[in-house]
């Protein structure tokens, strides 16, 4: 429990170094979190004595070594950003960017925004919602329901993310975004139960790496 508080102390730092680093930038439509964005976040230390008594882990690194719990849900993450960079930027017709898109901002300090960005959603849409679930199953008739429950917290928290952002475009556009993004937050889910959630906020971090940051990257130096 030490050393899960130690490192997500340390997220919470890293966010609140990039508020400010954000705040010295003269940058056009920047987007800039602001500090009540670390009081929203740190809503999750409570929830890190829970995961213990809902069979799950913030981290693991006892059974687990980090090409496990770290490097291989990276790389899974990148094969979905991959797959959205080829899509929306190649595939998808769109106008010639002349200015970064609103899913991308300036390097290095995309880094700081879209790491702060992930711990976020995976706080409120996987860490969050999940050990709650979970923590009452595993008290409701000794656990009986477990697997069901999971199953379906699994299903829920996979969807939302997909339709809140269910894009325009083509049909075909639209049945890949929910397809891929459903697919992407199971597999989080999945590997939140399995593993640990820092397997889990790795999948989403390795698929910022490449939509968010390197596209950005892309975009600023070699595009505009």
């Amino acid at each position: 429990m030490k050393k899960s508080l130690i490192i997500f102390i340390s997220f919470i730092i890293f966010a609140s170094i990039g508020i400010i680093y954000g705040r010295s930038l003269n940058y056009p439509d920047l987007r800039l979190w602001e500090f009540e964005n670390i009081l929203l976040i740190s809503i999750g230390i409570p929830f890190l004595f829970i995961l213990p008594k809902a069979n799950l882990k913030f981290i693991d690194r006892n059974k687990l070594t980090a090409k496990q719990e770290i490097f291989i849900p990276t790389c899974i993450g990148i094969i979905f950003g991959l797959l959205d960079l080829l899509v929306i930027e190649f595939i998808l017709p769109h106008a010639r960017h002349t200015s970064l898109p609103p899913y991308t901002q300036p390097f290095p300090y995309s880094i700081f925004l879209y790491f702060s960005g992930a711990l976020e959603i995976e706080l409120f849409y996987r860490l969050i919602p999940i050990a709650i679930i979970l923590f009452a199953f595993n008290k409701f008739k000794e656990g009986k329901y477990f697997n069901q429950a999971f199953f379906v917290a699994a299903i829920l928290t996979s969807i939302r993310e997909p339709l809140e952002q269910m894009p325009g475009g083509p049909g075909w556009f639209i049945v890949y975004s929910l397809i891929t993004g459903f697919a992407m937050n199971y597999l989080q889910a999945y590997f939140f139960k399995t593993q640990s959630f820092i397997s889990s906020l790795s999948i989403r971090l390795g698929h910022y790496l490449i939509w968010h940051v390197l596209n950005g990257i892309v975009i600023h130096y070699m595009v505009l």
